[in-house]
């Protein structure tokens, strides 16, 4: 009787110490011209205190990065900036899936009883600094790795994948009227959303038929250029208890990574994905078809194709078929990238924490015109590098 009541009480600790989303914030975008990149990490922060009600004193973790890395505002100067006294700060940079990393190291800080309270921070005037490229210093080019072999010659971000995009159609007949689905698809959804940078309706044809900028990628198969910022805060189960949002549950999470330059890709047709999200759904306990809204990194359209397969929606090779009627629309079986995604709604440099924030809100009920009914679960993936490193969250709205 002793040990089954230690072990209760045990059990007790453990489900206290559960790790739950319980703020989610943005700062002003597509277009902030009033704002630094500091100034959209310190309004979001603003913002996420307030929603939350979580006081900043009693922030005891920090994470953040930069976009592209630049050290304007990494963690350590965010953290003095805003005089965070924390136990554990992080800032791995690795792309586009730096946030959902954060998150499941926070995860692990949590629960180990390292941090009580953990936030993530991120901010950037990419649009209003008019600083468009993300490209390597010259000073970066000629370090002794497989980059050395590329930088110099100065290959364009979206010919990268437009590798892809061109063996995915290589070798299972993709056509570029399925990747525009995935383009159209998303401005339906922007339509949704008064703060998306791109509202205006768009077909098939439209997009098939826009410039090409590395073939067979054309201009609206690629991002928006966008400012914006976001805030995270997780915490313990029991202390979100007395917050002002109900907690939206972490069931699974998992990052992989397969490369970091495209020539060292070992496959263009399959990402990392394929690792990091079975691992995340065997944890979760579910599986792709149990999920009601996608929130998939879409820095172009070839990445929501790779990474609905890698992520088991589809069986390689087969996305084209999956988006072509309409799945990931709204109303549709699988509605994705719900915001307007990066694709039409905001994309300022590093996009993983947008989509985060966007499951969050469609698990509370608080999307609004782009509310997915009665969404239970939801998967939030970040694809960071050139399809490199890739983060796959599955969250919940009911405690496990």
């Amino acid at each position: 009787m002793v040990r089954a009541t230690e072990f209760g009480k045990e059990m007790r600790m453990r489900a206290d110490r559960m790790p739950v989303i319980v703020g989610v914030a943005l700062s002003d975008y597509p277009k902030a011209p009033n704002l630094t990149s500091h100034g959209h990490h310190a309004q979001a922060l603003q913002r996420v205190l307030e929603e939350s009600g979580v006081r900043l004193e009693d922030v005891d973790g920090y994470m953040s990065v930069g976009t592209g890395g630049m050290n304007v505002d990494d963690v350590a100067t965010m953290a003095e900036y805003f005089r965070i006294k924390h136990r554990w700060a992080e800032g791995s940079q690795i792309g586009g899936a730096a946030y959902q990393g954060f998150v499941d190291h926070a995860k692990t800080v949590i629960e180990s009883g390292i941090c009580d309270t953990v936030l993530m921070t991120y901010g950037s005037d990419l649009r209003s600094n008019k600083r468009r490229s993300l490209a390597p210093r010259l000073a970066d080019q000629f370090v002794e790795s497989p980059r050395c072999y590329e930088n110099p010659y100065g290959p364009t971000i979206l010919g990268n994948y437009a590798l892809a995009a061109q063996r995915h159609m290589h070798e299972f007949g993709t056509t570029l009227e399925q990747l525009a689905e995935i383009a159209v698809s998303t401005r339906l959804h922007a339509a949704n959303n008064p703060f998306a940078l791109n509202r205006e309706p768009i077909t098939i044809a439209d997009v098939v038929n826009a410039p090409r900028v590395a073939d067979p990628l054309g201009k609206l198969d690629a991002c928006v250029v966008t400012d914006g910022g976001a805030a995270v805060i997780m915490t313990t189960l029991e202390r979100a208890r007395d917050l002002r949002q109900k907690p939206i549950y972490l069931l699974g999470s998992a990052t992989a990574q397969t490369h970091w330059s495209i020539n060292q890709m070992p496959d263009y047709t399959t990402t990392a994905a394929a690792v990091s999200g079975p691992a995340a759904f065997a944890q979760a306990g579910v599986t792709p078809a149990d999920i009601d809204t996608a929130q998939l990194y879409d820095s172009f359209t070839i990445t929501v194709m790779l990474l609905l397969e890698g992520l088991g929606f589809c069986r390689r090779g087969e996305g084209g078929a999956f988006v072509r009627d309409g799945k990931l629309r709204p109303g549709g079986r699988l509605p994705t990238n719900t915001d307007g995604g990066g694709l039409s709604a905001c994309h300022p440099g590093m996009r993983g924490v947008f989509t985060l924030i966007e499951a969050v809100l469609q698990l509370r009920g608080q999307a609004g015109a782009r509310q997915v009914p009665d969404a239970k679960l939801a998967v939030a993936c970040g694809s960071g590098g050139i399809l490199s490193c890739i983060s796959t969250l599955i969250l919940g709205k009911e405690q496990p």
